[in-house]
């Protein structure tokens, strides 16, 4: 179907397009086009505006030939309407009777499935499965302009959940491109990580894309393998929580924090007063507590217990990493997919699948749902200290810059 819009009144209610040959049916209902007519105007209503944005989306591909609809009056529309297959009309197109039409606001995304990359077919005995791990891991939606709006834990976990349920998934290799994220987040991802080894049995590879750093490490020296690309960062074994004092930039504007409180460090860390010497000593005693917790997990999976420098927050290329003993091998994404069908016992012609939702395409194993707001308020702006409460307190983070999360 092809056409375009010619006409748009913005002085009448009087929507106008042009399409010749054109003949359209809904149910009972038969819309035929006339030629191009003019009529008194009506008054403005709502159902009217929303069938004008219905058409806009349902007939994007007019382009050749010019679409003429004139719309007038009241309409409802009931009742589902589905198109399959083919569809071409011609004709005259006239529009009768009463249409109207109800809007979901709820969250009609399906559920994950199975999507094949390359080889296999659905059902065969044995898969890879590749699982994303991209941007910031927090425990909450990353809703905004430009993103799915999806929970990167809770979609790590409905990705686990789909693998253990899926007997024809023999192997895992998890494609890591993320500088880390909140410290529960990440712990709460690699437990999950462990279930799954547990569970399935299955061979798990880890493969670093750009960054594997922080809390993205953390998760990746769970996996039985880990390969990073050479020019990829890796480490970042270093928790960071960031405290901002903007006592004196709101007293610019005649802005005075009066807190009505109880305890003397319910506040502690608040960006609203300077951080007194004892309340600082504490806060690094509980970032202490998860450094620890950190170099623990490492040492359990890696053995670096003597190299004391790699814990100290730093980050190296693939290649350095190689030689500290923080990976297995430099490599890329093909060779951790080999990796992980060797270890399973599968040909080299072993299908590749990932898991996405209906309105999420995967073409090829690198490509990356949506799921980072290119702007996630209505102001353009990222402050340091003012989008503290929308992150977690202390991160497994590698932040060469704070705006940038």
């Amino acid at each position: 179907m092809s056409g375009k819009i010619i006409a748009l009144r913005p002085d009448s209610t009087s929507v106008v397009f042009l399409r010749r040959n054109l003949t359209l049916k809904f149910s009972q209902l038969t819309v035929t086009e006339t030629q191009l007519a003019s009529f008194t105007s009506v008054p403005y209503v709502m159902p009217r505006f929303v069938l004008l944005l219905s058409l806009l989306l349902l007939l994007p591909g007019c382009r050749n030939k010019p679409l003429m609809t004139i719309m007038r009056g009241d309409m409802n529309m009931r009742g589902d309407m589905k198109m399959d297959g083919e569809m071409n009309m011609r004709g005259d197109m006239k529009m009768s009777g009463d249409m109207s039409t109800t809007m979901r606001t709820d969250n009609t995304a399906s559920r994950l499935a199975s999507v094949s990359v390359y080889g296999g077919t659905q059902g065969s005995s044995g898969r890879v499965c590749v699982v994303d791990v991209d941007g910031l891991l927090v425990n909450k939606n990353m809703s905004g302009l430009g993103s799915m709006g999806e929970n990167p834990v809770a979609l790590f976990r409905e990705k686990l959940d789909a693998i253990a349920a899926d007997p024809t998934i023999r192997a895992v290799v998890l494609r890591i491109n993320s500088s880390g994220g909140g410290v529960t987040a990440s712990d709460m991802m690699s437990r999950d990580l462990e279930q799954i080894i547990k569970s399935k049995n299955i061979p798990i590879v880890a493969c670093v894309m750009e960054a594997g750093t922080g809390g993205a490490y953390y998760l990746a020296v769970g996996a039985d393998r880990v390969i990073a690309q050479p020019t990829a960062l890796v480490g970042g074994i270093g928790v960071i929580m960031n405290v901002y004092n903007l006592e004196d930039m709101m007293g610019q504007f005649g802005i005075a924090a009066i807190p009505v409180k109880v305890g003397d460090r319910i506040d502690m860390g608040s960006p609203l007063r300077t951080m007194e010497e004892s309340e600082r000593a504490a806060m690094k005693g509980l970032a202490n507590q998860f450094h620890q917790r950190f170099t623990q997990r490492v040492n359990q999976n890696r053995k670096l217990a003597e190299k004391a420098e790699v814990f100290d927050g730093r980050v190296v290329t693939g290649i350095e990493a190689k030689e500290m003993g923080l990976i297995d091998e430099v490599g890329y994404l093909d060779d951790a997919i080999a990796s992980a069908q060797s270890m399973a016992g599968l040909p080299a012609d072993t299908g590749i699948v990932m898991l996405r939702r209906n309105n999420d395409r995967a073409f090829t194993t690198f490509d990356v749902t949506p799921n980072t707001p290119t702007m996630s308020s209505i102001l353009p702006l990222k402050v340091p200290g003012l989008d503290r409460a929308s992150l977690p307190t202390f991160l497994y983070l590698w932040q060469p810059e704070p705006t940038n999360q």
